[in-house]
């Protein structure tokens, strides 16, 4: 599969049916059940109808979302990185969740980033949000240093409460 970005470490990808084992196991990460939710995908038929109904819709129908982070050398993946499109969001966000033997390492920083410059410089996308847990300090802080600012409270449509962050090119 074509790369859609590569950085110096690692490569993007959109994320296709086969990667399945990879999205339940993603997807039942202690960080991701602890930021994002459980999602219910726990076999190969929910994490396939995942794919469809989320990055692979999203591909098609705003030329954009999520994408399979594989660390070059070891051709390993290690998470997602990419931009969503919420109805509950005016604008596209960042979202992105690594592995817990990944993190630490600079590569949430290094995808997101590459992610940024692919929003402005290919998409022509102007202003990004994202959105995160107020105690994920972790998520927080890389939103920062990525220059994102935070801009209000945020309840989605579970009614949790949430910050929501504002980047503008």
């Amino acid at each position: 599969m074509e790369f859609i970005i590569e950085t110096d470490r690692l490569f993007l990808r959109k994320l296709e049916i086969e990667d399945f084992r990879f999205v339940i196991t993603l997807l039942n990460s202690p960080g991701w059940l602890k930021y994002i939710g459980d999602r219910g995908v726990k076999n190969e038929a929910q994490a396939i109808g995942y794919l469809q109904s989320g990055p692979i819709k999203s591909y098609s129908d705003h030329g954009f979302g999520l994408y399979k982070v594989e660390e070059k050398i070891s051709g390993l993946p290690i998470g997602f990185c990419g931009l969503l499109k919420r109805d509950t969001l005016k604008h596209p966000d960042m979202g992105f969740a690594l592995l817990p033997e990944f993190m630490g390492r600079g590569y949430a920083f290094e995808a997101a980033n590459a992610c940024l410059d692919f929003a402005k410089a290919n998409l022509g996308i102007p202003i990004l949000q994202a959105i995160a847990l107020p105690d994920n300090t972790s998520s927080i802080r890389l939103l920062k240093k990525l220059g994102f600012h935070y801009q209000r409270p945020f309840q989605n449509l579970e009614g949790e409460e949430l910050a929501l962050f504002e980047l503008q090119f």
